[in-house]
């Protein structure tokens, strides 16, 4: 089942430094960015998901898998197959010189691939108070994502025009992305058995490879994936994850590294984003809906979100 069906935020700065850990800075940037990028294509469709859906309409149960990396790389596609869930994101950049806390919540609705997600942004940021995202495979709706954009207005961006790929530059991680990811996992170590609300969760850390993942996703909803894997300078993106009895993914933590200054490598240049991403109340119906395009703002390719 693909990403499509199931389940990507960075900013490259280019010549010169980024203000790596003043968070939405990054949204700014790349908004300003994608705002002189020509249209991209309408979204693929794949036939991908039929083996799922097979599964599903049969009823078989659902169980996590005996073997670690088996059960991490299948957790995207199980949290899928149930239907919807409540989310929960905290995203932290953190450089040399800088940290801010980004915190959001919404909700993500698998069956017609579109989730909500409400972004309380630091103070201090070059966009103020809360961000508002729709989240489509391949495509990220904002809304309050800077001062020229007129109040209750959208911004559309594919997100081939984000250098991330929206993993992390609206202050979250998509949460189908976050758990796209894991279909890249090269290794998975267990860690033990952690009671989380009442529930016993199996704790998995390993590494992951964001292009393989991509790969593994197909479609409009490995795009993201992809231009993370080109955008972050640690190619091997450390992760922990709990899983339940099910297989299904209660919480994801990724570590994601860019460079603050353009295409340095060294240490003082990184900025370390820790993305995690929980989700409960499977099953439970998501109020998430495309907005209407008489709400769709549409910047000049002179001008910038700031």
């Amino acid at each position: 089942m693909t990403d499509q069906q199931r389940t990507g935020r960075t900013s490259g700065r280019t010549g010169r430094r980024a203000r790596p850990a003043a968070g939405a800075v990054l949204l700014a940037t790349v908004l300003a960015g994608a705002a002189a990028l020509a249209g991209c294509s309408p979204d693929a469709v794949d036939g991908a998901g039929d083996a799922a859906a097979d599964q599903r309409a049969s009823g078989t149960p659902e169980r996590l898998a005996a073997d670690p990396l088996t059960a991490v790389r299948s957790a995207a596609d199980i949290t899928g197959r149930s239907g919807s869930a409540h989310a929960t994101t905290e995203l932290v950049t953190e450089s040399a010189e800088k940290k801010a806390v980004f915190t959001g919540s919404g909700g993500y609705d698998y069956v017609k691939r579109i989730g909500r997600l409400e972004v309380q942004v630091p103070p201090g940021a070059a966009t103020t108070g809360k961000i508002v995202e729709v989240l489509l495979p391949g495509t990220v709706y904002l809304q309050n994502s800077g001062a020229k954009v007129p109040e209750g207005k959208w911004v559309k961006l594919d997100v081939r025009q984000l250098p991330d790929g929206n993993l992390v530059s609206g202050g979250a991680t998509d949460p189908s992305s976050a758990a796209g990811a894991l279909r890249g996992a090269q290794k998975a170590e267990p860690v033990g058995t952690e009671t989380v609300g009442g529930v016993a969760l199996k704790h998995y850390r390993g590494t992951l490879d964001l292009a393989k993942a991509a790969d593994a996703t197909g479609g409009r909803g490995g795009d993201g994936l992809r231009m993370g894997a080109q955008t972050f300078t640690v190619k091997e993106v450390p992760y922990d994850v709990w899983l339940d009895d099910e297989g299904r993914l209660h919480k994801v933590v990724e570590v994601f590294t860019f460079a603050g200054v353009a295409g340095s490598k060294e240490a003082k240049d990184q900025v370390k984003v820790v993305s995690t991403t929980t989700l409960s109340d499977f099953g439970a119906p998501v109020e998430a809906a495309e907005p209407p395009a008489a709400d769709i703002f549409a910047m000049k390719p002179t001008e910038s979100p700031k």
